[in-house]
Formats: C-alpha cells, structure tokens, sequence
C-alpha cells in the first residue's frame, strides 16, 4: 500500500515536475515574446519617434508650402488682372491694327491712283514739252516786246521829263497850284508863287491860319501835309529831291502881330537824303531885318517827336516844341512852331519876334543849270 502511495506520489510529483517544466517553457516562451515585444515596441516608439520627427518637418515644410502658395494666389492674381490689361491692350491694338489696315489699304489705293495719273503724266510728257518749248518761244517773244515796250515808255518819260518842269520858272507869273515831274518821285503838286518876291517861287512851307496840327511823326513830314489853301508843309522827300536838281536860294516871308511885313533871304537851300537825316544846308544870308536866325539850323538834321535828331542831350527839342523842326539847342528861330510864343525869330539882341504869318518859299537861282 505505502509502496503504491509512494509510486503514486512518484507519479504525481514526475508529473508536477513535467507539468513545471511545461509552465516554465511557457515562461520561457513567454519572457522571449515579451521581449520580442518589447523590441518591436521599442522599434515602433523608434519608429514613431522618427515619424514625428518627420510629421514636424512635415509641418514645417506645410507651412512653407502655404506661404509660398499664398504668395502664387497674390501672384496668379496680378497675373489675372496684367492677362486682364493685357487682353484689353491686346483688344485695343487690334482695333487700331484695323484702322491702319483700312488706312494702309487707302494709301495703297490713293497710290494705284497716283500711279495711273503718273503713267498718264508720262503718256503726255511729249505733249508737255512741246508745249513748253512754245510757251518758252512765246515767252521769249513777249519779253522781247516787253523790252521794246519799257524802251518805249523810257523814251516817253524821258520826253515827259523834259516837257514837265521840275521848277515853278516856267510858268511865269502864275501864281496857283502847279504840277511838277522830279526824278525819284514821278509827277506832284506844288504851290507856286510869283507875287512875294517875283516869279518861279515853289512855297515849301505855309502858315497863315493856324488850322493844321504841326505836330507829326517823320513818316508824315517825310510824305508832306495839309491843304495849298491854308497851312502846309510840302515834305522831307520832295525837297530833297527838288534840291538835289540844281542850287536854290530860300525866301521867308514873315507878318508878325501888328501886321508888320518882314522877309528873310539866304543864296543856298539844300536837304539831304533820309539817311542822312534831311539835313538843312543854308547859303549866305542876303537880307533880313531881325538877323542871321536861321543859322542856328545850319547843317542839323531834322527832328520830330519819334526821331531825335538834335543836339540836347537831356530833352528832344521836338516834344518841347510841339513841332518838327531842324533843331539845334533847341532852337532861335521856329517856322513850324504851334502858335504862340514859340512861332518866333530872335534877333541880334536876344529878343524874339513872334508871327502870325510865315511863309518859306525857294527858287533856282539865276543862270544855274541842273546838276546831273
């Protein structure tokens, strides 16, 4: 009995032993995949820990990649709006590329025309040219008879010249309106006057009623003014003219307030050409009662209120006087002065002689021939 006990006690302990040694497999087995889960999951955490090392890089690299996709939204958007400009440009140069092809195809036909009118010129240049080797053959022929006409005429004027006086002598004791024909100036009126001193006399200058303004501008006493039948000046240029002829003495013929008859004469008068200013040239005083107070003028040229001529520095004699005059400094003896105190004559003594009457007339003097 105790032997089978102790075989039982055998057998159950061969068994606890062998069931032991089973449950210590299993822990064998156990431990070993309890470290191979333990390496797997220190794999994974390694695993993961490169994963979110990543997803941070990830994440960096998304934000990047969100900034620069915003900024190509900004881009692509002022891309759309440039597209935009560009297509309306675009738009734009194509309506202008239709006008110029309109204008081209104009231009093209504006140039089919002038072609055709040129092969037309062509076609007629013979025609042209014999025409014009007329018309230079009639030219030619016109001149020619135009030269014959101008010769003509030259020898007419000439004629003209010859029977039309330059000077009041050959009409005598007339006394009146007359008409002269001097080289430069054609044919034009004067007062002649055979009654103040004998005959021949032209009146260049007339104050006897004080109704003409005798302050003018050169332009105007370079033409002449006024009326024959009351106060006048015959003018800058005619005297010149009519001077330059041959030698004239000069006549005054003054009344002054009490009606007194005086008269002034000198043996030379002569103006001088405008670019010289007209100036006035005297000869030898013959007679006069008052004395040599127009010598004061001699060789100054003639001043008006826009061409000072004189010899003040300070003032232009001509707006002081009112008047345009041969001036000096400024003046003693005025023909042309506004009535009153300033139409005057100083004589030897400095006193002045007022007029209300003047007369400046001149003549060729005796047996002088014309000067050429």
């Amino acid at each position: 009995m105790e032997a089978n006990l102790l075989n039982e006690y055998k057998n159950k302990v061969i068994k606890g032993e062998n069931d032991l040694q089973l449950c210590q497999n299993k822990v064998d087995k156990s431990d070993f995949e309890i470290n191979s889960q333990h390496n797997i999951i220190l794999k994974l955490k390694e695993q993961l820990t490169d994963k979110s090392t990543y997803l941070e890089n990830c994440q960096v690299q998304l934000k990047s990649l969100n900034s620069k996709l915003i900024e190509k939204d900004e881009n692509i958007k002022r891309l759309s709006e440039n597209i935009k400009n560009n297509t309306e440009h675009q738009k734009t140069l194509e309506l202008e590329l239709e006008k110029s092809k309109s204008i081209v195809i104009k231009h093209e036909h504006d140039i089919q025309l002038c072609r055709s009118e040129i092969n037309k010129l062509n076609r007629t240049s013979e025609n042209i040219r014999e025409e014009q080797k007329n018309i230079q053959l009639k030219l030619k022929d016109a001149e020619t008879k135009l030269i014959d006409k101008v010769k003509e005429n030259q020898l007419c004027q000439s004629a003209l010249h010859k029977l039309s006086p330059t000077t009041c002598l050959p009409f005598g004791d007339y006394s009146g309106v007359n008409q002269l024909n001097v080289s430069g100036i054609g044919l034009f009126d004067v007062l002649c006057d055979s009654q103040l001193a004998g005959p021949g006399w032209i009146v260049i200058q007339q104050r006897v009623g004080g109704n003409e303004n005798f302050n003018r501008d050169w332009a105007t006493y370079r033409k002449g003014f006024g009326s024959f039948e009351s106060d006048f000046f015959l003018g800058l240029e005619k005297l010149h003219r009519i001077t330059s002829l041959q030698h004239f003495e000069l006549y005054i013929h003054l009344v002054d307030e009490n009606d007194n008859t005086f008269n002034a004469r000198y043996d030379g008068f002569k103006i001088s050409d405008e670019d010289n200013g007209y100036a006035l040239s005297l000869g030898n005083l013959i007679s006069t009662p008052f004395g040599d107070g127009m010598r004061n003028t001699e060789n100054m040229k003639f001043s008006t209120f826009d061409h000072d001529n004189d010899n003040d520095d300070d003032d232009n004699c001509a707006i002081i006087y009112e008047s345009g005059w041969w001036y000096n400094y400024c003046n003693t003896c005025h023909l042309n002065a506004q009535y009153g105190p300033d139409l005057c004559w100083w004589d030897d003594y400095n006193n002045y002689i007022l007029f209300k009457e003047v007369k400046m007339l001149i003549r060729p003097k005796e047996d002088e021939e014309v000067i050429n």
